[in-house]
């Protein structure tokens, strides 16, 4: 197949090695007996083609959703192929979810939108950072960021909000439209430096939460709406099956992923360093032969019929389900708009806080610019509950690049050997989840840290990457003022 051939020829691992005119079959065969760092070269070989195919599949599509508008009518390109959407003929050519194709068409569009109101000679005088999001489509037009990337980005930043002040003459008003667009490209700018390290989902969860951090005013009325949106229903199917549907608000979704956590985690890889009874709890519910589905729904009924009345420890376990929420205040009082929930770093309004406050009570944790915690630890193997919940403030979740485990399914992992004279101190502490804390130790890779800097990850070649916090906790650690304040022109 002359087609596989030309495009096996782009891979050079592989392409080098195939004779002529070869087939998939063949490379099959070839690749099952090549060493692993050929494997590894022959993907990430074919992720840089890809992604380089991505970039003319995403803007062609853009293309077909610009000819394919409402006002084209039934001459607009897709509705001239049978589509009533722009998504749907997309699909339909590339053979791709009806999500990706409505992902890709957002992405064209966005990579080929004008700075508002401008003309085709306008646009040739106005520079393309009349765009906010410019950032974006650069780093997509280069290959660093990916479609999936680039949509969940755009998307979690969302569309910067426009100013309202009623007294402020025009320039007041253009000035400061600059200086929010500039502080929303200053967003994007940080978040594609992110991007080779992190997840889609948790680029996606620090887009949304910087957004808030940006525009606080605008969190709580999303927050709000969110809220307004929550609702359960019930149905029955064919079959007489009561069955249900749920739609959470924050706070809510939280609390029940809290809830399921606390008493489904020795089956999702939990920490191992327990008491002697929480461990034989653990062991008879890894032994249980229910589904996790299953058991989730037994914990839920019993929740339900248990109420306020529900023996805790039996049914959760060491850690009763609870939200805890973190807020930044600094030296002078001054507290961040939003909140961050420990596990998830789900971002909630600054409201939100002062009302858990109220009802739960709050501990503080003293931490520097960076989020490390000043106060240290005692001289004992395990690290205590409170040092648990400032590690938990300061890392997020698993530091591992690309772990999106969080805080409560971690384990403190002691850079400096515990049997070498290491101290249980919070500055020589670091939380990684259970596969990854064995991973470390198994494979005698190690970390280092020196003073309260980066924690690097070393490997027995002698590499090491650096061992990034949540992206979202590098900004919030930054300062509590929300950027566009500071980029706001003097009066």
């Amino acid at each position: 197949m002359a087609v596989f051939t030309d495009v096996a020829a782009l891979i050079p691992t592989l392409g080098e090695r195939l004779d002529a005119g070869a087939q998939l079959a063949q490379a099959t065969a070839l690749m099952i007996e090549m060493a692993d760092a050929d494997i590894v070269a022959i993907l990430r070989e074919s992720a840089e083609l890809s992604r380089s195919a991505d970039q003319i599949r995403v803007v062609a599509a853009g293309i077909v959703a610009e000819r394919s508008s409402r006002e084209s009518g039934h001459s607009g390109l897709a509705q001239s192929h049978g589509h009533r959407t722009p998504a749907g003929f997309v699909q339909e050519l590339t053979g791709a979810t009806k999500s990706e194709a409505a992902r890709d068409t957002r992405v064209g569009q966005s990579m080929i939108e004008r700075p508002s109101g401008a003309t085709d000679a306008e646009e040739q005088a106005v520079p393309k950072t009349a765009v906010w999001h410019e950032p974006l489509r650069a780093a997509l037009s280069d290959g660093t960021l990916t479609a999936a990337q680039y949509d969940t980005i755009r998307r979690g930043l969302g569309e910067p909000p426009a100013p309202d002040d009623p007294y402020a003459s025009e320039e007041e008003l253009a000035a400061l439209v600059h200086a929010i667009h500039e502080a929303w490209s200053l967003a994007c700018e940080r978040l594609v430096e992110e991007a080779a390290a992190r997840t889609v989902e948790e680029l996606g969860s620090a887009a949304r939460s910087i957004r808030d951090l940006l525009d606080p005013e605008g969190a709580e009325a999303r927050f709000l709406a969110r809220h307004e949106k929550r609702a359960f229903r019930t149905w029955r199917d064919a079959d007489g099956v009561l069955r249900g549907s749920l739609a959470f608000d924050d706070e809510g979704g939280a609390f029940v992923t809290s809830l399921l956590d606390s008493a489904l985690r020795p089956r999702r890889g939990g920490p191992r360093f327990v008491d002697s009874d929480e461990d034989e709890r653990s062991e008879a519910l890894i032994a249980d032969p229910r589904t996790n589905e299953q058991l989730a729904y037994d914990l839920l009924l019993d929740v339900l019929r248990s109420g306020v009345l529900a023996d805790v420890e039996r049914v959760f376990g060491t850690r009763q389900a609870g939200v805890r929420l973190t807020q930044t205040v600094d030296a002078a009082g001054r507290r961040a708009p939003i909140a961050l929930s420990e596990d998830g770093l789900v971002s909630m309004p600054a409201s939100a806080a002062d009302q858990r406050a109220c009802e739960s009570g709050y501990m503080s944790v003293t931490v520097d610019s960076f989020g490390n915690p000043l106060d240290v630890g005692r001289e004992r193997r395990l690290f205590t509950p409170r040092q648990r919940i400032a590690l938990a403030i300061r890392d997020g979740g698993c530091r591992w690049r690309g772990c999106d485990r969080p805080a409560s399914y971690c384990e403190a992992h002691h850079i400096d050997e515990w049997s070498g004279g290491g101290r249980t101190d919070i500055d020589r502490g670091i939380l990684l989840c259970r596969f990854h804390h064995m991973n470390l130790h198994h494979h005698g890779w190690s970390i280092t840290r020196s003073g309260t800097g980066d924690f690097v990850l070393h490997d027995l070649d002698g590499g090491g990457q650096v061992l990034r916090p949540r992206a979202v906790l590098t900004y919030l650690w930054a300062g509590v003022d929300p950027p566009p304040k500071r980029f706001r022109p003097a009066a």
